[in-house]
C-alpha cells in the first residue's frame, strides 16, 4: 500500500495529493482500487489506470497496472477529514479524482469525480469493452454525480408502502425472488432517458454508496441496506412500472425511486453488507409483498413515518441494532424476511456454511465452479473435484475471497456461495 506525505511542498510526491487547509485538521486519506474486468467478468491484466484531479486533468497524479485478477494495489488518497461525512454539514465530505483506463484491446474509459472518503476503501469497477476490430478511438464516459447527502435532489415523491392485490394484473410473481438482473431507467419515469441492465447486487451496492457515507455505523449501513433492498424488490415484484407500460424495473429519480450513479465507485464494507445480505427484504404481518421503505435524509427534507438517512445515523452511534434502528421508523410490526430462490445461478444457497470436512454433492459444485474460475483468474490454485472439502479447496476459496474482497476464511458462506455463483455464470455466460 502506498502513501503520500506532503513533508516537502517541492516534492514530487506531494503533488499526488490534493491537501486541505491546516484549519479543517491533519490531512485525512482513503484507499482506492481498481478492478478491471470484460462484460462477461473475466480479469483484464495489464490495464493502465490514470488518476488525476479534476481541477487539473492534464496531470496525472498515479499511473497503476492491473494484476492478473483485474485488480490495481491499493493506494491512499487524500480525503476530508471525517467529521464532515459524521454531521449534516455543508462541506464537502468526500475528495474527487477523474480516472482514464486503458487496455490493449479494448475501448478507453473515464470516470470523473469517483468519490473518496477517509478510512473506507473505495473500489473502482471499471468494464472495458473489446474492440471490435480495428481501434477506433470509442470511449466511454461515466461522470459520477454529487452524493445525495451533498448535492441537490428532488424529495421522494409518497406513495403508500403495500400495493392494492385486487386488481387483476397488479401481481406478476407469486412468491419474493431475487433477480439476476435490473433494468435502471436512468431518469424520471416518462423521460427519453437509457435504459441499463445491471446485475441486481451492484445496482444495491451502486444506490447505497450514493445514498448514504460508508463511515457511518455497520447497524446503520445494515439498516439503510435493507430498506434500500425491500424498496427495489417491492418494484420487482409488483411490477410496479411495468404495469404502468414501461419497459424497466426501476428509475434513478430521487423522486420516484433512488438514485444511481452509472460508474461510480461502491465501497468495499458497503458491498460486503450487500453480499452478506442481499436474499433479505422487510416485511409487515400477513403481507406477501417487500415493504416499499420510502426515506429521506431527516436534514434538508423531513418525511414522518419514514426513515430519515441522518436519524438512523444518530441511532447507529447509540448502539442500535439495524432492525431496531428499522423499527423506530416503521414501527414495531417490520421485520426482516428472505428470499428462497435467487435467479441466475446454478443452485440457491444450501441454508449451511461449507467447510474443512464438509462432502457431498454442494462441494462438488463448489469445487467444479471454482476450477472453471480458475482458468481466468489464475491466483486461484486448482482443486481435486471429489466432493470432500479439504484444505486444498478452503486455500482455492480463500484465493477467491481475497480477489473479491469477501472476508479470508476459507468458509464458504453465503456471501461467498453466491459469489462463486456469479462469476462462474459471468465466465461462462451460463445465465445468459
Amino acid at each position: 500500500m502506498k502513501q503520500f506525505i506532503t513533508s516537502n511542498i517541492n516534492d514530487k510526491s506531494a503533488q499526488k495529493i490534493k491537501v486541505y487547509p491546516a484549519q479543517m485538521g491533519t490531512q485525512s486519506f482513503g484507499t482506492l482500487r481498481a478492478r478491471c474486468t470484460t462484460p462477461d467478468l473475466a480479469p483484464i491484466q495489464n490495464a493502465t489506470v490514470s488518476l488525476s484531479l479534476p481541477s487539473n486533468p492534464s496531470v496525472i497524479i498515479e499511473q497503476l497496472t492491473t494484476d492478473a485478477s483485474g485488480l490495481t494495489e491499493e493506494i491512499q488518497l487524500a480525503a476530508p477529514p471525517i467529521d464532515f461525512s459524521l454531521t449534516p454539514e455543508s462541506l464537502q465530505p468526500y475528495s474527487e479524482y477523474d480516472i482514464l483506463v486503458t487496455a490493449e484491446s479494448y475501448e478507453v474509459a473515464t470516470i470523473a469525480g469517483a468519490q473518496i472518503l477517509p478510512d473506507v476503501i473505495a473500489e473502482q469497477n471499471v468494464t472495458l469493452n473489446p474492440l471490435a476490430i480495428e481501434p477506433s478511438g470509442a470511449q466511454e464516459l461515466f461522470v459520477v454525480d454529487p452524493h445525495t447527502l451533498y448535492g441537490d435532489y428532488p424529495p421522494k415523491i409518497p406513495e403508500d408502502e403495500i400495493k392494492p392485490t385486487n386488481e387483476t394484473g397488479e401481481i406478476v410473481l407469486s412468491r419474493v425472488v431475487i433477480p439476476e438482473y435490473v433494468i435502471v431507467h436512468d431518469g424520471p419515469p416518462a423521460s427519453n432517458a437509457t435504459n441499463h441492465y445491471v446485475r441486481f447486487r451492484d445496482y444495491i451496492k451502486n444506490v447505497a454508496s450514493s445514498e448514504i457515507y460508508a463511515t457511518w455505523p455497520e447497524a446503520t449501513i445494515y439498516a439503510n441496506v435493507l430498506a434500500i433492498l425491500s424498496f427495489t424488490l417491492n418494484r420487482v415484484y409488483t411490477e410496479w412500472y411495468r404495469n404502468q407500460g414501461y419497459n424497466f424495473t426501476i428509475t434513478s429519480s430521487t423522486a420516484y425511486d433512488h438514485k444511481w450513479m452509472n460508474g461510480r465507485n461502491i465501497y468495499t464494507n458497503i458491498g460486503l453488507v450487500v453480499d452478506t445480505i442481499f436474499t433479505n427484504y422487510l416485511s409487515r404481518p400477513n403481507v406477501k409483498q417487500p415493504i416499499l421503505t420510502q426515506y429521506c435524509d431527516g436534514s434538508r427534507v423531513q418525511c414522518p413515518g419514514w426513515m430519515t438517512q441522518w436519524g438512523s445515523k444518530t441511532l447507529g452511534d447509540q448502539g442500535y441494532t439495524a432492525i431496531q434502528i428499522l423499527r423506530n421508523f416503521y414501527g414495531d410490526s417490520i421485520y426482516i424476511n428472505s428470499a428462497v430462490e435467487v435467479s441466475g445461478v446454478p443452485q440457491s444457497w444450501p441454508g449451511y456454511n461449507l467447510n474443512i470436512g464438509a462432502s457431498g454433492d454442494n462441494v462438488r459444485m463448489i469445487q467444479e465452479q471454482l476450477n472453471r474460475i480458475a482458468q481466468v483468474y489464475t491466483a486461484i490454485p486448482r482443486v481435486a473435484v471429489d466432493g470432500n472439502y479439504t484444505q486444498q479447496t478452503a486455500d482455492a476459496v480463500r484465493a477467491f475471497q481475497r480477489i473479491f474482497s469477501l472476508p479470508v476464511t476459507g468458509v464458504v458462506d453465503l456471501a461467498t456461495w453466491y459469489k462463486i455463483s456469479n462469476i462462474y455464470v459471468g465466465v461462462t455466460r451460463i445465465g445468459a
